[in-house]
């Protein structure tokens, strides 16, 4: 952020830091390889997995502690739609992954593509498990792969956060170049 006084323009001062550190913070980001006038969608299309996905801990939770036939069929329900908007997002984070060298460049990257696929994977298998039998895959499996899941996805959304935040991957640049 810079701040504007008068006709001069100051860059805040910056905490010492170590000087890649430092570059690294001025720098304005690389744009999404998907995106739709500048916005990246990726962000956009991971809350609907997200959302599906870790819903599904909540409703076998909830069969665990009611047996209520509702919780186990909403299960497989989130599951399926966790699945397919899960690959949706995934298209378009592989997309990024491949095209956008700074992705691959940091732990970051590789932690998240990589824990988010373990994720779509035990959620199929979760679905799979559930298919014909919506009840009694619950406990203890259906229970243990979406606490398992869920966990994942915290872990996996962390280090997405990463990648935009502090590495800046998938932002609108806002930085001297990109300045009228």
């Amino acid at each position: 952020m810079e701040l504007t006084t008068g006709r001069m323009t100051q860059t805040p001062n910056i905490p010492p830091v170590i000087e890649s550190d430092e570059r690294e913070y001025r720098d304005s980001g690389v744009p999404s390889t998907v995106a739709i006038a500048g916005h990246p969608l990726h962000p956009l299309l991971v809350t609907f997995p997200i959302a599906f996905l870790t819903g599904v801990l909540g409703t076998d939770v909830g069969y665990w502690l009611t047996g209520d036939v509702f919780w186990a069929r909403a299960s497989f329900w989130l599951l399926g739609a966790g699945i397919v908007s899960g690959l949706v997002a995934a298209a378009t984070g592989m997309m990024d992954f491949v095209k956008i060298d700074r992705v691959r460049e940091h732990q970051a990257g590789w932690v998240h593509m990589v824990g988010n696929v373990a994720a779509l994977s035990l959620s199929l298998v979760s679905f799979i498990l559930r298919w014909g039998n919506q009840t009694g895959a619950v406990l203890p499996t259906g229970l243990i792969l979406s606490l398992f899941v869920a966990t994942l996805i915290g872990i996996t959304g962390w280090y997405g956060a990463e990648l935009v935040y502090r590495h800046k991957v998938a932002v609108i640049g806002y930085g001297p170049k990109h300045r009228p």
